[in-house]
């Protein structure tokens, strides 16, 4: 196992004792030290390597030791730095503070104080980039452009969260299970001005009802049996960034009473307690019911759905967007095998015919697990076949003759379109029959006659028996 590399430190010191003893115990806390009696030698040195850490002390004998700070940080700007010295005073810690240092030391001090400031500083370091690269791979992972599909009612979706995102408007999403509802909410957060701040997601479908005010408004100690202790909500938790309620529908009515006044006033009271706290917050709530249909059953309240239903986005099912099938498919295959490090994986057209030909009741998120099986059970082979697809989407596609027609905004060639479907009724029946007309006719309830000119005008003669 390859060792990690040992954090790099300069030390600037201008007494040889005093450096060579800093020296001794950095080297004794794991850190690999250079060394440097004075601001020209120290500044030779930042030039020709890139420390993690610079120690220098504040009084040097050709120059002062913010100098030498100075250069660090403009060649270095992720340096971490502490200044040293025997003079100082308040003035020069502020000093040096602001000069980009993590912390002023004043001699003598122990040596082990200067190690934990270092120890402290790196790790402080490393959460940040390591923050920094967090949030690059959410923004990677939110962008706009995975959502993907290219038909109209898509485009349109782009269109609304580009519009959308930079707003603080409320947002019901609406869509079957499994239409990537959450997706939609967090690549909204994502692109929002609140994208630093904390994406809360609550589910009112999962959480049993005599819990759920507890949950979404928090709760005071005493409040109820159980309640050990104070207890933000999700509405706490989600200040200055965005609450997601999932299953919006799912809410009894007293807590839907409870929710329209907290959107309402945008403030909230713990459970036991009659101080109300107030959040800033976005909202975007989803459901997969029609709302307005439990509004018109009396289930779901008229002035909370308009209070929700401000920028209403609705997600197609995957069976009214066949077409999206194959970019689909290719979207996720790619994430699936460099999930998996694998090599690239594609669908043959047999496969891909049964995809297109499956209703998807669980939509993008069935599919993508059924990319997910068929990468797995297609270990070393390139071109997933049919017989290594869920025994699900080969049974769901039996009986269907043709693909489903798709009309597209700027419309269809209709003899063409009928052309192709004679073909493949003709061509599905050959198949069937193993290349006997007259069979294939019967199944037609064609004359055999009728069923040769067909062949014939289609040029499918060849072959058929």
């Amino acid at each position: 196992m390859t060792q990690p590399t040992p954090p790099t430190v300069l030390v600037v010191e201008d007494d040889a004792d005093l450096r060579a003893t800093i020296v001794e115990s950095l080297e004794a806390n794991g850190f690999a030290v250079a060394q440097a009696a004075d601001a020209a030698d120290a500044i030779d040195r930042l030039h020709g390597f890139a420390y993690d850490c610079l120690v220098v002390d504040l009084k040097l004998p050709d120059a002062d030791g913010m100098t030498v700070l100075s250069e660090a940080l403009m060649r270095y700007p992720g340096i971490r730095a502490v200044v040293m010295t025997g003079f100082g005073g308040v003035g020069e810690a502020v000093e040096a503070i602001r000069g980009g240092a993590v912390d002023f030391l004043i001699k003598p001090f122990q040596l082990s104080q200067l190690a934990r400031v270092l120890k402290a500083a790196m790790e402080q370091r490393r959460l940040r980039e390591e923050n920094a690269e967090l949030k690059a791979q959410l923004h990677d992972k939110f962008r706009f452009d995975n959502v993907v599909g290219r038909h109209s009612a898509v485009r349109a979706l782009f269109a609304t969260l580009e519009l959308v995102a930079p707003m603080s408007s409320t947002v019901l999403i609406q869509g079957e299970t499994g239409t990537g509802k959450e997706l939609i909410a967090r690549t909204i957060h994502h692109n929002s001005p609140r994208a630093d701040q904390r994406f809360v997601a609550f589910n009112a479908a999962a959480i049993p009802e005599p819990l759920a005010e507890a949950e979404l408004f928090g709760h005071v100690k005493g409040a109820f049996t159980g309640a050990i202790a104070n207890r933000p909500g999700r509405f706490e938790l989600a200040h200055r960034g965005t609450l997601f309620i999932d299953e919006v529908a799912a809410m009894s009515l007293p807590l839907q009473a409870k929710l329209l006044r907290a959107l309402q006033e945008r403030e909230v009271e713990r459970v036991g307690d009659p101080n109300p706290v107030k959040v800033d917050i976005r909202v975007i709530a989803a459901t997969h019911t029609d709302l307005k249909a439990l509004v018109r059953a009396g289930t779901f309240r008229e002035d909370l759905y308009y209070r929700l239903n401000v920028i209403p986005v609705h997600l197609p099912p995957l069976r009214n967007r066949r077409e999206d099938v194959p970019l689909l498919a290719e979207h996720f295959l790619k994430k699936s095998c460099r999930k998996n490090g694998l090599p690239d994986k594609t669908m043959t057209q047999d496969s891909m015919r049964l995809l297109m030909t499956y209703d998807w009741p669980g939509n993008v998120r069935e599919f993508e697990n059924v990319i997910e099986y068929a990468v797995t059970m297609s270990a070393g082979v390139c071109d997933i076949r049919p017989d290594r697809l869920p025994d699900d989407i080969r049974a769901g596609a039996q009986g269907v003759l043709v693909n489903p027609v798709s009309i597209p905004d700027e419309g269809i060639h209709f003899t063409s379109v009928v052309s192709q479907l004679e073909r493949d009724l003709i061509l599905c029946c050959l198949e069937k029959t193993n290349g006997n007309k007259r069979q294939a006719a019967r199944l037609l309830n064609l004359s055999r006659t009728t069923f040769i000119d067909k062949l014939n005008r289609l040029s499918l003669e060849q072959g058929a028996a």
